[in-house]
């Protein structure tokens, strides 16, 4: 693959999709992933007292995460064969149109610049493992609605879906490693 960022793969959805699961098992597996922005700022922003968070300042929140994933970005070229992302640059605007803002001039450059594969995975929603947790505050029906913004934001970007089965981790595994052999 002569552009590397036919490399990257990314892995979206709403949350407690199996995302996360995901993309753990092919780090197990060996694979170079890199992990979701908005976990990663919520813990930093926490561990330091800042308002960078979605229950405090949406689009500070936006643009720490922005900040997170050009890092990546640049960080999966150094890596061999696929670099899985649990969430991509588009991802940001489509948390911004859900939250009813828009998308600043720095989250649409870098969604029209940072490319990744032009196939995205994307999780459906899973109401039988759904779960919430410290960093994940989101209900179904918000899980919801963010798979759906997610669903409408990729294509914008001239990125094609493809839907995960709901099935268990390894099937999920080995369905990724054979969407990503077939021919592009």
């Amino acid at each position: 693959m002569a552009d590397a960022s036919q490399r990257f793969v990314v892995i979206t959805g709403g949350p407690g999709s199996g995302k996360t699961t995901l993309i753990d098992a092919l780090a197990a597996s060996g694979h170079a992933v890199m992990p979701e922005a908005g976990r990663q700022v919520i813990r930093e922003q926490l561990a330091a007292g800042g308002r960078g968070l979605p229950w405090a300042d949406r689009e500070r929140f936006a643009a720490l995460m922005l900040a997170q994933d050009l890092r990546s970005h640049e960080a999966a070229r150094a890596e061999a064969g696929f670099v899985f992302f649990d969430r991509g640059i588009p991802d940001i605007a489509g948390y911004l149109g859900l939250c009813g803002l828009p998308a600043s001039q720095a989250v649409e450059q870098a969604a029209r610049e940072c490319r990744y594969r032009r196939s995205v995975l994307i999780a459906p929603p899973w109401p039988e493992i759904f779960t919430q947790d410290a960093e994940r505050r989101q209900d179904l029906a918000e899980a919801q609605r963010t798979y759906e913004a997610m669903a409408a934001t990729y294509p914008r970007y001239g990125y094609a879906l493809v839907e995960l089965p709901r099935a268990g981790v390894a099937e999920r595994v080995a369905f990724v490693m054979r969407h990503l052999a077939a021919p592009a």
